[in-house]
């Protein structure tokens, strides 16, 4: 079951003109509070936005008096929106209540307004600016001012410690209940995101930040809602089996955002510098080479010279081409990676011509070289290649192409 309400203004004329900021508060049974908080909210979003702006409250499921509350606040508050859902999730509201909006930035707080509102213009500044994609309230900036007890407060540090040690993530603070999007830019994450309850937050983070977009944090001054009945147990469990299942996905390519990475081209496309690039080719490039002599001079025990540099070039080619594909050039998921391979092994061939050619000219001037003479004529045949290498994969395998 899904309702629409608009309030009186929205019904009117104005409704044909999309606003700049849509604010969504999701709530379940919260009929005590709902009618305070919303008018505190749009009290403060007139007096201090320079833009239009909607507030759109999704009731989820609800089991007491909170769509009526809604609906009656809907009959004489301006710019009031509201949507009735059927199930419970917060993730399930802010779904369907960004999937609906044509606000050209999408905002959602928690009903209890917690965050101090004072940064919901610094919040939503730079999306519309331009600047950045996402913004999202952190609690954990030195400069924050966090009134909340010891419990949430480890929970919340240590879960946050998590996402950065199991996926890599650099946001400080995923479940702060104060966060923006682009309009556009949340239309391309949603169809990536599956969670629909709490860890709807942290996946919608991962995955921008995966596809490159850019993340602005804003300290805020938060205080505790003494009367919060989310289940900490229930949500703790739910949240690791969410990292579980990213981890999963990021790991096996699963999440591919390549089509996300089109929203910002110089910079969604997770592109790092040449200069980023060159040292991150050259740390592989080192590996692979340690890797390629090992390989080497084992093989070298059991087959001819040819063999073993043939057997251990591929070999490595393989691993390092995976290696650049996700960390030199940034690109990830699996669209294109059996293409990339096909053609880091014509990179191959090349490189295996070079370092063949360099054993058969070692072999035309000394006809029983030493193991060490080898391996030093092979490192500077593979320097050679590895600068061929660099140039092939940066200007024809991982080439940056423009969204179209």
């Amino acid at each position: 079951m899904t309702s629409t309400i608009l309030g009186p203004r929205a019904s009117a004329a104005d409704a044909t003109v999309p606003p700049v900021l849509d604010i969504v508060v999701p709530v379940h049974n919260e009929q005590r509070d709902l009618a305070a908080s919303v008018r505190r909210l749009h009290e403060f979003a007139r007096a201090s936005l320079p833009f239009p702006f909607r507030i759109t409250i999704v009731d989820n499921a609800s089991t007491d008096e909170t769509w009526q509350e809604a609906r009656a606040l809907a009959a004489d508050v301006p710019e009031l929106r509201l949507l009735q859902l059927g199930a419970k999730g917060r993730g399930r509201a802010l779904r369907a209540a960004w999937s609906a909006s044509d606000a050209a930035v999408v905002a959602y707080m928690d009903v209890d307004l917690s965050t101090d509102l004072a940064a919901l213009l610094p919040l939503v500044a730079p999306l519309v600016s331009g600047h950045s994609d996402v913004a999202i309230g952190t609690r954990l900036s030195r400069s924050s001012r966090v009134v909340r007890g010891t419990k949430r407060e480890l929970i919340s540090r240590c879960y946050n410690t998590l996402l950065h040690a199991t996926l890599s993530t650099r946001f400080s603070d995923a479940q702060c209940g104060f966060k923006a999007i682009r309009g556009d830019c949340v239309r391309a994450l949603l169809p990536h995101v599956r969670d629909d309850g709490w860890f709807f937050d942290t996946e919608l983070l991962v995955v921008a930040e995966r596809a490159g977009l850019r993340i602005h944090e804003v300290p805020v001054d938060w205080i505790d809602d003494a009367d919060s009945r989310v289940d900490l147990v229930a949500t703790a469990l739910a949240d690791l089996k969410g990292v579980a299942r990213l981890a999963r996905d990021l790991a096996t390519g699963r999440l591919d955002v390549t089509d996300v990475r089109s929203l910002r081209p110089a910079l969604a496309a997770g592109r790092p510098s040449l200069p980023a690039q060159v040292l991150r080719f050259a740390a592989i490039g080192v590996v692979s080479t340690v890797a390629y002599l090992l390989l080497y001079l084992t093989a070298r025990l059991a087959v001819p010279a040819q063999a073993a540099n043939a057997g251990a070039l591929l070999l490595t080619a393989v691993a390092n081409t995976a290696a650049n594909r996700r960390w030199t050039f940034a690109t990830h998921g699996r669209v294109g990676a059996v293409r990339h391979q096909a053609q880091g092994l014509l990179v191959f061939v090349a490189a295996l011509l070079m370092t063949a050619g360099s054993l058969a000219w070692l072999r035309a001037v000394d006809p029983s070289p030493s193991r060490l003479t080898e391996a030093l004529v092979l490192v500077i045949a593979n320097l050679a290649a590895t600068a061929l290498r660099f140039t092939a994969l940066r200007g024809w395998v991982f080439r940056a192409r423009s969204s179209r």
